[in-house]
């Protein structure tokens, strides 16, 4: 329920609400991203919690005002806590006809559109497929229409500026931003602070986006456009620091915290790709760290680097989406059979082949478990969140050097483009990543094993004593020899995949959300965790007998996930695929597990996954 009370001046009130979620939405040149990223920001700094959803369009240069060419961003943020970006908007903002003819579908009825008549020409219409103009068809009736000449007030605010019509026209983004931020009491002096800085070189732009943010920022303030504007009190978070963080920022900023607590270097080979790309970006920021960043001409070289960088003791890692795991197929086998310590960071995308380069899929667990020639087995984690790809990035590179295995690291679009808040942990918090190298040259042999995790010992070139060979072809029982016999190619294929089961024992337990036996287990993986935690805590709340458990280990699976799973009736798996890992469970441990699949490249929303509990709760 909302409370109204009056404030200054007299004609605008303030409504006071739990949650808002806004839409941005224009053309890819429009600055939606920026935008959007701005509001998150500042969002983060009035102390909120938040979610974020960017939705990039696939065409690098789709024509301007078409429908392919529509950028999107959705930031959800609370007083409460929330794990979603939420399922519908509450308010659109909508630059075009192709936007606004794409997006108001998800809009909530009576919901707030904002829209920039100046872009309602003929030609923009066209361009968009409309027949008529959404704007005078009545088409809009169910929602609360705020048709503001964003592009001529823009010019306006801007003209002393003194910069071109087309550099004029490039600022509406921050005028629109401005409108939101009165709209919502959000300050402007952390976007006006990002806009010096951004534009210091470049005086006559800083000029123009400030303008046109404050005179946003005004027009919604000084007019009577908008007669109420809305309050969301601060999140009560947990003590700590925090700061606003995407996926792919939390997985780079893992991988670092990993060569820092193990004391050897990070090298990390890759090739661009969407939406791994960030990972490059921002690993190759921290040259004062012991960080190499090397991009290679392609796939394959990329991950022989990182293969040859682990050989030589550093962490080798290497980062793609799932067109490039399948060119670096080969040379994980080969660091499988090498056993060396491999981490491997696939941020999936929509597929086959380039599919959907821009949108999200969990498609790539068959690759990631299963996708090798011969007995080729890798352990996999996936994180839930992307604040914590930073914990599973550490995971990963701790798993890979006690285990000496190759890793999979699955995150995916939505998670490595997503932001939410990260409260910082403590160095005392975080986890040993104790990397041992042999040193002793009497009774050294290559492949002599741990008794406890079966890892062969990590012998660094050059050491004085420990020469030994590696490399693809099978290997003898303990001295690494070349060997071609039929027992001792079985007992190490047994070996190596005794060394993944092994892992196992190494990490955490499932954990049941819930009630520990009951009608039915939701159980997820990678980033289906909001949407579903979400909806089993609302069925939870109308005493609905539902639980969820979320899979961070994906091979081997926590020790005890079959007794978990052998206590409920039914078991319900939402994946954003056709049903990968409810196949996984369905051949482990042969409970009948129920897929709740999607493949559209958007994530699931809270009612789809509620919906669907229901359905099996009335059988």
């Amino acid at each position: 329920m909302s409370t109204e009370t009056e404030v200054v001046p007299p004609r605008a009130k303030v409504t006071e609400i739990d949650t808002v979620v806004i839409r941005f939405v224009g053309d890819s040149g429009d600055g939606m991203q920026l935008t959007g990223t701005q509001f998150a920001d500042t969002t983060a700094l009035v102390g909120n919690d938040l979610a974020t959803l960017p939705d990039f369009p696939a065409e690098i240069r789709a024509p301007a005002g078409t429908l392919a060419g529509v950028s999107g961003y959705q930031i959800s943020f609370s007083s409460r806590d929330i794990k979603t970006p939420g399922d519908q908007p509450d308010v659109l903002v909508a630059m075009n006809p192709a936007a606004l003819k794409t997006n108001i579908g998800d809009l909530e009825e009576g919901g707030i559109l904002i829209v920039d008549t100046d872009a309602f020409t003929e030609g923009n219409l066209a361009k968009a497929g409309c027949k008529t103009n959404p704007l005078k068809d009545r088409s809009l009736t169910g929602f609360r229409v705020f048709d503001i000449p964003l592009t001529s007030l823009t010019l306006q605010a801007v003209a002393e500026a003194g910069l071109t019509g087309r550099q004029a026209t490039r600022c509406k983004n921050f005028f629109a931003l401005g409108l939101v931020f009165w709209l919502y009491e959000r300050p402007v002096d952390y976007t006006r602070e990002w806009i010096e800085k951004k534009f210091k070189d470049h005086e006559q732009m800083a000029k123009a986006n400030t303008l046109a943010l404050l005179a946003g920022y005004n027009y919604a303030d000084t007019t009577e456009v908008f007669t109420n504007h809305f309050r969301v009190r601060k999140a009560q978070l947990l003590p700590g620091t925090y700061r606003k963080i995407t996926g792919n920022e939390a997985t780079a900023t893992g991988f670092i915290t990993a060569a820092l607590l193990s004391g050897r270097p990070l090298f990390y080979g890759s090739y661009p790709i969407t939406p791994a790309s960030d990972v490059l970006h921002e690993l190759s920021r921290f040259k004062n760290y012991p960080v190499k960043t090397f991009q290679a001409e392609d796939e394959i070289s990329a991950i022989g680097a990182a293969i040859g960088a682990s050989y030589g003791g550093a962490l080798g890692l290497t980062g793609t989406s799932g067109p490039g795991v399948a060119l670096k197929s080969e040379a994980i086998g080969l660091a499988v059979m090498t056993e060396l310590p491999l981490v491997i960071a696939n941020i999936q995308r929509g597929g086959p082949s380039t599919g959907l380069p821009t949108k999200t899929e969990q498609a790539d667990l068959f690759q990631a478990v299963l996708g090798r020639n011969g007995e080729c087995p890798v352990a996999v984690v996936a994180p839930a969140t992307p604040a914590d790809c930073f914990a599973m990035a550490i995971e990963a590179f701790r798993i890979a050097t006690r285990f000496m295995t190759p890793v999979f690291f699955l995150s995916d679009g939505y998670l490595g483009n997503g932001a939410e808040p990260w409260k910082i942990p403590p160095k005392s918090e975080l986890p040993e990543l104790d990397v041992r190298f042999r040193t002793e040259q009497e009774g050294f042999q290559p492949y002599l094993r741990d008794p406890k995790t079966l890892a062969r010992p990590w012998a660094v070139p050059g050491t004085p004593g420990l020469e030994h060979r590696i490399g693809g072809l099978e290997k003898e029982d303990v001295t690494g020899n070349v060997s071609y016999d039929p027992q001792n190619h079985e007992k190490m294929v047994r070996l190596r995949a005794e060394k993944i089961a092994r892992i196992a024992s190494d990490i955490p337990r499932v954990e049941v959300f819930g009630k520990d036996s009951g009608r039915v287990l939701v159980v997820g993986w990678g980033s289906t965790y909001g949407a579903i935690t979400s909806a089993v805590e609302e069925l939870q709340e109308k005493g609905r007998p539902v639980s969820s458990i979320h899979l961070r280990y994906l091979n081997p699976f926590p020790a005890n996930l079959g007794d978990v799973l052998r206590r409920f009736e039914k078991v319900l798996v939402p994946e954003l695929n056709l049903g990968q890992l409810s196949m996984l469970i369905r051949a482990r441990y042969l409970v009948d597990a129920i897929g709740l699949n999607k493949v559209q490249g958007k994530p699931f929303r809270v009612s789809e996954i509620t919906r669907a509990i229901e359905e099996l709760l009335r059988g």
